[in-house]
């Protein structure tokens, strides 16, 4: 497959039934960035701070989870500013794993808010904990936890390879 930058993008149309392909630097660079984010959240001693981060980076997991990773924010600014200092990516990759890892981290992210909102304030940090060690892993070693989840629940479906 010829790598083009309507398939580094992402946002161009893929050919029809084929799955959209990214460059998969993006989403480890959105995680670079989630895991500053949920860190300062975690670390913050406001509980009205950690509210706002934790609202933010709920709705930049929604934008990734429903429209694709590549429409995010964080996709966008990867696409506009990071990736034309890059090299061609040596491959490209599905775009399914990361988009279900961001309803993970959204769902983990709603639980965090839900705690904090409530008072729970254990159960805020513990998920907000959880979201920021699965953003870390990918951001420093390339590990998705949301992926591999992915991968394991379509390998284990029925009809399925």
């Amino acid at each position: 497959m010829s790598v083009t930058s309507e398939s580094l993008g992402a946002t161009g149309p893929s050919p029809a039934g084929a799955p959209a392909r990214i460059d998969p630097r993006g989403p480890r660079f959105a995680a670079t960035l989630t895991t500053v984010v949920l860190a300062v959240a975690l670390l913050s001693s406001s509980t009205a701070l950690t509210v706002a981060l934790l609202a933010v980076q709920a709705v930049l997991f929604a934008v990734g989870a429903i429209a694709g990773v590549q429409r995010s924010p964080y996709g966008w600014l990867f696409r506009t500013v990071v990736r034309p200092r890059l090299g061609q990516p040596s491959e490209l990759e599905d775009a399914a794993p990361p988009r279900f890892a961001q309803a993970v981290g959204l769902g983990f992210v709603l639980v965090a808010l839900a705690g904090f909102l409530s008072g729970a304030t254990l159960l805020g940090a513990v998920a907000t904990g959880a979201a920021l060690a699965a953003a870390f892993l990918n951001a420093a070693f390339g590990l998705c936890l949301g992926c591999e989840v992915y991968l394991i629940a379509k390998r284990a479906a029925p009809g399925t390879s």
